[in-house]
């Protein structure tokens, strides 16, 4: 579906699916994070090795903490402080397997090998308060083909991309976007952090 609300895109998340949605930085495709076959479906639209990590979107620190093991008090800090779009790399999460998926569990093919995830707090009101609703964190990976450059506009989306995909929200929320790709910090619980990307 086309030109679809952040609202009914639930429905859609609830039931597996995959969505192209805008978020508070650029176009992004998502599912539930929980869902392991969902994200699988998403490598393969990208194109994309599964060995590579993904992003997640969470409502608040509250929903982080029940998908990390600990929350290091550097991030704390961070998400207070923080007015641009940040991604922060937690250095446990709380994963299922390939043989095990659990809507309490990140499913294992959304966080890197080394256990690590990266989650960001959009700082987008309507997408946060649709993730609070879904209840869990979803996948929120650039809307290319991998190696191609990432979307900053919903016309710059490929058709195949376009069609891949279960629903699409509507392109107008894009106003709320930066079209800039979101810093991303590396924590350990042991106060050591790495910028990977300013």
């Amino acid at each position: 579906m086309i030109n679809g609300s952040l609202h009914e895109a639930l429905g859609v998340l609830r039931n597996g699916g995959v969505i192209l949605y805008p978020t508070d930085t650029i176009w992004g495709i998502g599912c539930d994070a929980t869902d392991p076959a969902a994200v699988d479906r998403i490598f393969r639209i990208k194109n994309r090795p599964d060995s590579k990590s993904l992003v997640l979107l969470a409502s608040d620190l509250d929903m982080i903490t029940r998908y990390v093991k600990a929350i290091p008090e550097m991030a704390l800090d961070l998400v207070e402080v923080n007015d641009k779009p940040m991604t922060i790399i937690y250095p446990d999460a709380v994963a299922g397997t390939a043989d095990k998926s659990d809507k309490r569990l990140l499913a294992y093919n959304a966080v890197a090998a080394d256990g690590s995830v990266g989650i960001r707090i959009p700082l987008m009101p309507e997408l946060c308060d649709m993730i609070r609703r879904f209840g869990r964190p979803i996948v929120s990976t650039s809307a290319n083909v991998s190696g191609e450059p990432s979307p900053k506009r919903f016309a710059d989306i490929p058709e195949g991309i376009r069609e891949a995909v279960d629903y699409i929200v509507d392109p107008a929320l894009e106003a709320s976007s930066t079209g800039l790709a979101s810093q991303i910090i590396k924590l350990s619980l042991s106060g050591e952090f790495q910028i990977i990307r300013m």
